[in-house]
């Protein structure tokens, strides 16, 4: 096995450290936790769309080859062991005697399945195929031994496995996501089993007294989906919950201070920046002049004009005034001490005036009208971030008007790549720089299984080169500079103008040992009586 790395991210409050209370109901063997989720769980099919509380939710039912605790540092799950047999070769070991929900024994042969589908969900708005770009085949050595094959020698192959669930050949062959959705498809090797899942309302889940793993003190999980920020603080002061994700940046003070209630926080993995669209040439009712005629010409395609819009950005005050003090302001897409960090890096300094000069000196001195689109359930204060930039804009000449919509509506249109502008925050599961640069920035390419989660389409050959190379580079120091060289030219280049970092944020009632996490995600796997 090749030497596993640990992520020096800095944490907030270290994992053992928080102590909350839940209210126990029933007996030992019979307790139930409800959790209350800050965003819309919108389907319970592991590979249908890579977002965090689909993640979330699915990493009850399903497991990974290989999973990642708080802190993002790796550990064996479904695979037992791996090591590198060559540059292009791995071998994973399986464990031994785990069964499905169904009883039916987890195989190899389930594991080549799975790869088999990532990458073809249909109708997918953004899935998981840029976990498995590396491989060339895969090849089953006996039921419980896999020799994986890359194009090119690989080091993130095990960080890239802990983000793909493993499902079944037999309940799987010939499932779509709303198989899933029902039950009937949704049969995993995880400590929970799916019991109902409601759209926009709740999922629920029975334990699974034959998972492989430590036994789960609950009995029964109810995962509620309680998208109002007031609601949410509500549900847990009233007793109707025992745990809430992003608290309220507007509660989170008064939640601190209340006796009955611990908080528990760590820095963030995820990164919140503006996407402007790079499919377009021009022509768009939503890039306009004063008029309000259609401008010729993409503006967003002049680095001139990204970098305007990022220098009338007051980063310090969406962090004070917008935020509240739960993220940092950020010119990059991971926490300090991360792999691939560069300390060198800073946000650009706020400089209307210079905004203002960079703008004329593209051709816009009177500047245009633009639309910016935004969710108004999905990440904290996501439309008040949204709404305190247009106004940063608006005062350099770019003038702005908001269009925010419920996270179910947000996703299918700019999976259609309908937005001019758009906020976007994007979690780097693996604690790695690769995360990002695969899925966010690289090419949207099909074929090549990048750019899956690159909505806004831009496209470099530089950009792509350089995560191509860093991505095959198997000496750990040789491939962090590279990542940090990457990280420079990012910040030169601005393809997405980065606004903050999160702080992740969760309050539970007394009775409770929490394990924060990085990733965001709320999972009762963290979440531990006191007795």
């Amino acid at each position: 096995m090749i030497k596993r790395r640990t992520l020096a991210l800095a944490a907030l409050v270290p994992p053992a450290a928080a102590t909350v209370q839940v209210r126990a109901q029933g007996t030992a063997q019979d307790r139930i936790l409800t959790i209350g989720a800050g965003a819309p769980v919108t389907t319970t099919d592991p590979h249908f769309h890579n977002v965090g509380p689909n993640n979330a939710l699915t990493m009850h039912i399903f497991d990974r080859l290989v999973e990642r605790d708080g802190q993002s540092r790796m550990r064996p799950a479904l695979a037992e062991s791996w090591r590198v047999v060559s540059d292009t070769e791995w071998e994973f070991k399986l464990r031994a005697g785990v069964t499905w929900h169904d009883g039916k024994p987890f195989t190899a042969d389930d594991v080549v399945f799975t790869f088999s589908r990532v990458p073809n969900v249909a109708n997918s708005p953004g899935g998981f195929g840029g976990f498995l770009r590396a491989i060339a085949r895969v090849e089953v050595r006996d039921p419980l031994t896999l020799r994986i094959h890359t194009r090119q020698p690989h080091p993130l192959l095990p960080l890239d496995f802990a983000s793909v669930s493993i499902i079944s050949r037999h309940a799987g062959e010939g499932a779509a996501t709303e198989d899933y959705n029902s039950g009937r498809a949704a049969i995993g090797t995880g400590p929970y089993k799916l019991v109902s899942y409601r759209a926009g309302d709740r999922v629920e889940l029975q334990r699974n007294d034959s998972y492989w793993g430590e036994r789960e003190p609950w009995s029964r999980v109810n995962y509620r989906m309680i998208l109002n920020d007031a609601g949410r603080t509500a549900a847990l002061l009233a007793g109707d919950v025992d745990l809430i994700e992003q608290i309220p940046t507007s509660d989170l003070a008064r939640l601190r201070r209340e006796p009955r209630l611990t908080v528990t926080e760590i820095a963030s993995l995820r990164t919140v920046y503006m996407a402007p669209d790079y499919s377009r040439d021009g022509g768009t009712p939503l890039v306009t002049d004063n008029a309000g005629t259609p401008l010729p010409v993409n503006p967003f395609k002049d680095v001139r004009v990204r970098r305007a819009l990022s220098m009338a950005i007051n980063r310090d005050a969406l962090v004070d005034r917008v935020m509240e003090g739960a993220s940092v302001s950020t010119a990059q897409w991971l926490p300090a001490g991360a792999f691939g960090y560069n300390a060198d890096v800073k946000p650009q300094a706020f400089d209307a005036e210079g905004a203002r000069r960079l703008l004329a000196e593209a051709g816009y001195p009177e500047g245009f009208r633009l639309t910016v689109h935004t969710p108004n359930d999905r990440w904290p204060n996501d439309a008040r971030l949204t709404q305190a930039v247009a106004q940063m804009w608006t005062r350099i000449g770019v003038r702005v008007q908001v269009e925010a919509l419920p996270w179910t509506a947000f996703v299918p249109r700019r999976a259609r790549v309908e937005y001019a502008m758009q906020i976007g925050a994007w979690g780097s599961s693996t604690g790695e720089a690769s995360n990002y640069l695969a899925n966010v920035v690289a090419t949207h390419d099909r074929q090549r299984l990048t750019g899956a989660n690159n909505n806004a389409r831009y496209s470099s050959a530089e950009f792509d080169g350089l995560t191509a190379r860093a991505s095959a580079t198997m000496d750990d120091t040789a491939r962090n500079e590279l990542w940090q060289q990457v990280t420079a030219r990012y910040a030169e280049e601005m393809p997405m103008i980065q606004l903050v970092q999160l702080t992740n944020t969760w309050a539970l009632r007394k009775g409770l040992r929490h394990e924060p996490r990085m990733d965001e995600r709320t999972v009762a796997m963290g979440v531990r009586p006191e007795n």
